[in-house]
Formats: C-alpha cells, sequence, structure tokens
C-alpha cells in the first residue's frame, strides 16, 4: 500500500476534528507531528504555519474566541511544546477551549534519552484542563473526543495531548522501523528473541489491540442544590426594582458563542446601562445608546444593582470593593469560584453567563425600566461619557513634532472600516487606543485578557485573519510588545494574510518607564530606540511605512488600507512624540 494513501494516527485525529467544525490547524513543522498536518490537510482542514510555537497556540486561541469552535495547535517534542508555556497560560486564564498536540518520542524509546525526550505531562498539567499521553492507535480517536468535550464544558479551557511518533506514522512504516532498529526477524540468542518477542507484542497492542474503557473518573462536583430558575427570577425582580442599575459584561460570556446578536438583542431588551470588557467589546456595536466606556469606577460606586456577567471581582473592578455597600449586586459565572471571589452577590447564577442575559431579559425586559424610568441614571451616565470624550479630544495635538498618539488614533477611527478587527498587543500605546478606538462588532476585539500577556499580536492576528477572511485587520503594537511576534509578517505573506499593523514607536517602554522614573527616579531598563521596524517588515516580505509628519496621518492610513486590499500586510512605524496623558496609570 502507498504509504501516502495508508491511513495512520495523524488521520484518525484530523477525522475527529472534521466532524467537530474544526477549518484551521496552526502548527510549527516537526518530524513528530508530519502525519497530524498532512492528516488535516487531505480532509479539507487548513494548516497555518507560523514562525514560534507560542504564535501558534496564540493563533489557536483567537480562533476560538472568534468562531466558537475549538482552537487546535499542534507543536513537535520537547522545545516545541516548552515553547507553548506562555500562550497556553493566557488561553487557561483567558478560559479559552483549546486543544494542543505535542509530539513525543517513540513509546518504547520514553525516559531512554532520545532526541527531545523530556516529561511533557509534569509541565503541561498545572496549564490546562487535562493532559494525557496516548499509548495505542486504538484509542487515539477517543481521546481526541474526550479532549474537546473537556476543553468546550464547564469551565472552557486548554486541552493537551502528548501523541508519540510512533502512534502516528503508519503502521508499516513504524513496523518497518523498529524492524531496522532492533532486527527483527534476525534474533540469535535468548535474550535477542526475548527482545524480539516483546517488540512484536508491544507493537501488536499498539495498532491492534482493543480500546480499552477509560479508568481514570472524572472529577466528581456536588450538584448544585440552588435552581438557576431561582437565581434569574430573583435577578429579575431586582433590575425591575432598581433606580440605578447597571451591566459589565465580561469576555467569559462570549466563550463558544455563534449567534452574538442574540446576546445583544437581550441586552437591548433589559435596556439597562452597559459596560463590556475584553472580547465583550463590541457586542453592542460601535454607538449603541446603552453602552459606555468610561468612568465605570464612579458609576459602579452609585449603582444599586449591578449584574455583572462573565466577570471576575479581580483587580479590574477593584476587587468588587469599587461596588457601594448595600447595592444588589448579581453574578453569572460558569465558575462557582470566581462568582463568588473577593465580594459575595446577594444572587449567584452557575451558568454561561450569555444563556443568563437571554433568559433574564425573557424575564425582566418587558418590565424593566428602559429611558423612561431610569432617563435620569442615564443623563448621568452620558454627561460624564461626554465630559471625558471631550477631555480627551482637547488633549490631542494635531500638530507639532511627531505624531501625537491621542490625535493619531483619533483619525484611526475614522478610517477603520466599519467590520474591522481590532488585534491590541501593548502597554502604552494599547492602553491610548483603547480611550477612543470603538469596536466595530461582536468578535471583533482580541486583546490577552487578565494575563496581561505581551506576544500575543502576531499570532492573534493570524488566527484572526484565518477565521474572518477578507476583514480588515487593525493590528496594535507597542514598540515592545512588536519584537515579540513581528517575525509572524512572514507567516502573513506566505498565507495571504494582510492586516494593517500600527507600531506606537516611542523608543520607550513607556508604561513601565512613567511610574519607574516617578517612583524610583530612573529610567533603568525601559529604554529603546527608534528602530526601523518598517524595514523588519519589509525584510518578511511585507511594506512597511513610516509616519513622523502628523500632517501625513490621513494619507498614511489610507495608503496602508490600499496596500491591504491588494492582499500585502503593512506595517506603519509611527514615530510618537512625549505625552503625559496616562501619567498616574500603574502596570503592577
Amino acid at each position: 500500500m502507498n504509504a501516502e494513501l495508508e491511513r495512520h494516527g495523524g488521520s484518525i485525529i484530523a477525522d475527529v476534528l472534521a466532524r467537530h467544525g474544526v477549518k484551521h490547524l496552526f502548527t510549527l513543522c516537526g518530524g513528530h507531528i508530519s502525519p497530524i498536518l498532512t492528516g488535516c490537510e487531505s480532509r479539507g482542514i487548513k494548516v497555518v504555519d507560523v514562525r514560534d510555537e507560542g504564535h501558534a497556540v496564540f493563533a489557536a486561541d483567537a480562533a476560538a474566541r472568534m468562531t466558537g469552535i475549538v482552537g487546535v495547535a499542534a507543536v513537535t517534542a520537547g522545545p516545541g511544546v516548552t515553547n507553548t508555556i506562555t500562550a497556553l497560560k493566557n488561553a487557561q486564564m483567558a478560559q479559552t477551549p483549546l486543544l494542543l498536540f505535542g509530539g513525543a518520542t517513540a513509546t518504547l524509546l520514553k525516559g531512554r534519552g532520545s532526541l527531545q525526550d523530556i516529561d511533557q505531562l509534569s509541565i503541561m498539567k498545572p496549564l490546562t484542563k487535562w493532559a494525557t499521553s496516548v499509548s495505542t492507535v486504538p484509542s487515539l480517536g477517543a481521546i481526541v473526543e474526550r479532549a474537546i468535550t473537556i476543553a468546550t464544558s464547564g469551565v472552557p479551557g486548554p486541552v493537551f495531548i502528548e501523541v508519540p511518533v510512533d502512534l502516528l506514522y503508519p503502521e508499516s512504516q513504524i513496523r518497518a522501523m523498529y524492524a531496522k532498529e532492533v532486527g527483527l526477524g534476525k534474533a540469535k540468542g535468548l535474550p535477542a528473541r526475548a527482545l524480539e518477542l516483546y517488540v512484536r507484542g508491544h507493537l501488536y497492542r499498539q495498532f491492534k489491540a482493543p480500546q480499552l474503557p477509560e479508568l481514570s473518573l472524572p472529577d466528581v462536583r456536588l450538584p448544585n442544590l440552588r435552581s438557576s430558575t431561582d437565581g434569574i427570577a430573583a435577578a429579575a425582580r431586582a433590575i425591575r426594582n432598581a433606580e440605578r442599575p447597571m451591566i459589565v459584561v465580561g469576555a467569559q460570556t462570549m466563550i463558544g458563542v455563534r449567534d452574538p446578536e442574540r446576546l445583544a438583542r437581550a441586552l437591548r431588551e433589559l435596556g439597562a446601562p452597559v459596560y463590556l470588557a475584553g472580547s465583550a467589546r463590541g457586542l453592542l456595536g460601535r454607538h449603541d445608546p446603552l453602552q459606555f466606556r468610561h468612568a465605570r469606577t464612579p458609576a459602579l460606586k452609585e449603582a444599586d444593582c449591578v449584574v455583572v456577567c462573565g466577570f471576575p471581582f479581580d483587580f479590574r473592578l477593584g476587587y468588587g470593593r469599587t461596588i457601594k455597600r448595600g447595592a444588589t449586586v448579581i453574578t453569572a459565572n460558569l465558575s462557582p469560584t470566581e462568582m463568588k471571589k473577593n465580594r459575595r452577590p446577594e444572587i449567584a447564577v452557575e451558568m454561561h453567563p450569555g444563556d443568563f442575559l437571554v433568559a433574564l431579559a425573557a424575564q425582566a425586559g418587558a418590565g424593566s425600566g428602559g429611558a423612561p424610568k431610569w432617563g435620569g441614571w442615564f443623563d448621568t451616565l452620558r454627561g460624564r461619557e461626554q465630559a471625558r470624550d471631550q477631555e480627551i479630544a482637547k488633549k490631542s495635538a494635531p500638530a507639532g513634532q511627531l505624531v501625537d498618539p491621542i490625535h493619531f488614533f483619533l483619525r484611526v477611527e475614522e478610517h477603520m472600516a466599519e467590520d474591522a478587527i481590532l488585534v491590541v498587543d501593548g502597554g502604552d500605546f494599547v492602553a491610548t487606543a483603547s480611550y477612543i478606538i470603538r469596536p466595530r462588532a461582536p468578535l471583533s476585539w482580541l486583546d490577552p485578557g487578565v494575563f496581561g500577556t505581551l506576544g500575543v499580536g502576531g499570532g492573534f492576528s493570524v488566527g484572526a485573519a484565518a477565521s474572518r477572511p477578507g476583514k480588515e485587520i487593525w493590528l496594535v503594537w507597542g514598540d515592545g510588545s512588536s519584537a515579540y511576534s513581528l517575525s509572524e509578517f512572514d507567516t502573513f505573506v506566505r498565507h495571504g494574510y494582510a492586516p494593517i499593523a500600527l507600531i506606537g514607536n516611542d523608543a520607550s517602554w513607556a508604561q513601565i518607564a512613567r511610574e519607574q522614573v516617578e517612583m524610583l527616579g530612573t529610567a533603568l531598563g525601559t529604554e529603546l530606540r527608534r528602530t526601523d521596524y518598517h524595514k523588519v517588515a519589509e525584510g518578511y516580505g511585507g511594506v512597511g511605512l513610516v509616519l513622523t509628519d502628523p500632517a501625513k496621518i490621513d494619507s498614511t492610513l489610507a495608503e496602508a488600507k490600499a496596500i491591504a486590499r491588494s492582499g500585502k500586510p503593512v506595517c506603519i512605524n509611527v514615530h510618537l512624540r512625549a505625552t503625559d496623558f496616562r501619567k498616574g496609570s500603574i502596570s503592577i
């Protein structure tokens, strides 16, 4: 039989992935995993190869967030696996359903000093919901099925499957490999015959043994004695009776969502002021009257009913202390731990927060306050929103030396397409953008999440481009963060992706320098150069533009859009002037 046509472990994996609707496999090649790549390609799953294993996981993370389907990456053994650690931890903390295949040495060679052979499971277990190693080909499909179920159920997260190389290649090739290494059929003497017998038995089990039932029991959870229906009814009463309600929608609300408009309708039916965070940004579009972006902390201090959906009481919500005493706090979360950490809510509902919003709107929407009852509250919030927007606009400096970041993003806001996707990766430059740029649509904003990981930009952009072909993608990089993944311009070019990368070049790790200089009197370790990042992009096959004159912002952005429409990725190296816009912010 032709080895290319012979069924193998990579084909089995690909069959399962295809059944679950996976469209892309993100990877960096390696001999340990090559059959996974060929198996996926033969079943119509596009293989997207990147320049760093961590970027493959970031790309899979982005694809999962944008499609609602489990993201999948495959990396080779040893350093290929260890290179994914930060990206995998980021996915774990972002609660992204993700499947990572890691290559491994042959089953008979484990622990014997073969190439790239390490104890991978001990590294992966703390970073995943489940980490396992496959030992027989018949069990491979069932384990992948179980892995997808675990990754997507309950609180979603990443799963790691170690697949030894001799389970992936065709059986005929593996038997030939063992015959060569061990000398099957040529044994002389008792020890050699015993070894041959052992190897033949091992090969039989590996390829022919029936699949055994799973012996390890799943985690046992005590049943939730409080009905979610009771919690929803109590929440509906609370929001109907509120005078100053507000809703905070976090990233968990969007996990696994394929119809975000259903959630947007629920929020509009409820009619209360809404603050969107993380991947939930853009859920209500660009200019919905219910949506507020500024002064969330003052609103939390004044609201008498706060609905928190898929968002823990962590540092972003002041550990729950910013919500005033006496307010009715309602939480919906997939995690019973996150739901009550730091602040105990009056009403807690353990369910998908998106489903909670829909159910809450069905009960409270028709009878909730809306604009007439809550008009004064809306006026207060809108007054603050408009005042903050005006304050930001006044700080904009269109003229002068180099480019003012506020003025730059005000212009970017006007140039972005209405279906644009935003990928943000950086500190000060990205934080400035978040005050000004308005995400256009649901599932169109990609940030690292609570881990605050630098380096997501290249991989996230690959995943976004693969998931939304033809859409305008804007990648906002700080000059420091860009160096982590600027190499993915090579991937953009090879796969026909055309994001517009904006690098805010102030020759500094500015978010750190601002507080460090103020507190410690030194810029030690925070100073960079005004490097020609655009030339780096050109070296990888992209188009590079440099922007130093504020009078040329509009023309440069227009040129970049035209280049992207032609199918070429473009990098704008934006030379920034110093600004005190975010003075007083702290990054610890």
